[in-house]
């Protein structure tokens, strides 16, 4: 850390400092707290996300019972072919959005495979849909995770370290200006007691 001078020059230096810091904190403050919340939001959606996945699988199990006979391959029948995202910007975070998924189903005979398969090509698309939204919905929380620990550390250097040392630097600073000032005014009454004993001195000397 580079040395403070120690001069008026320094102490108007420290305190425009101080007032600046103190000026900032409440906004990181602030900033941090609306980061918080969207974080706890960012949870949720993800939770929300594994929890529509685990209903919908659920659910295909009720309405498709056939899926567990292994005899019956389904496999590949469905692949993602383009997936397009966007972006929103949250309290200054980018976070992706999923705008489109597209995919490919492959040929299949309709001879070849039940009826059911038709439906299970609809349901499979929407898996799909459902495993990216999660992977969407934790990768929002992880950049909120990021942005949340960025602006932590940022408020703890105003508050743990910036504005303290401000403080310090102020304080040593007034002790040493007040110092300087109590000595200066001690060597100016020296001064004068000298020139006084001189006079007298010079004084007595012309009596004689």
């Amino acid at each position: 850390m580079p040395k403070v001078a120690l001069n008026k020059s320094s102490l108007t230096k420290e305190r425009d400092k101080l007032k600046l810091y103190r000026r900032v904190l409440p906004s990181l403050e602030l900033k941090r707290q609306q980061l918080m919340g969207q974080r706890a939001k960012s949870r949720l959606q993800v939770e929300q996300a594994r929890a529509n996945l685990k209903s919908f699988y659920e659910g295909l199990a009720e309405q498709l019972p056939m899926l567990a006979d292994e005899e019956i391959e389904v496999s590949g029948l469905v692949k993602i072919s383009k997936i397009e995202l966007g972006e929103d910007n949250v309290v200054g975070v980018k976070l992706p959005v999923l705008k489109k998924l597209e995919t490919e189903v492959a040929e299949y005979s309709f001879l070849g495979k039940p009826q059911w398969v038709d439906v299970l090509v609809d349901r499979l698309h929407r898996a799909a849909e459902l495993r990216l939204e999660i992977q969407v919905s934790e990768e929002r929380a992880r950049r909120m995770e990021v942005a949340v620990r960025k602006i932590t550390q940022r408020v703890n250097l105003f508050e743990k370290i910036m504005i303290p040392d401000a403080r310090r630097n102020i304080k040593r600073i007034q002790i040493f200006l007040g110092d300087a000032d109590r000595t200066a005014v001690v060597r100016s009454k020296i001064a004068k007691a000298k020139r006084l004993r001189a006079r007298e001195t010079l004084g007595e000397g012309e009596l004689a």
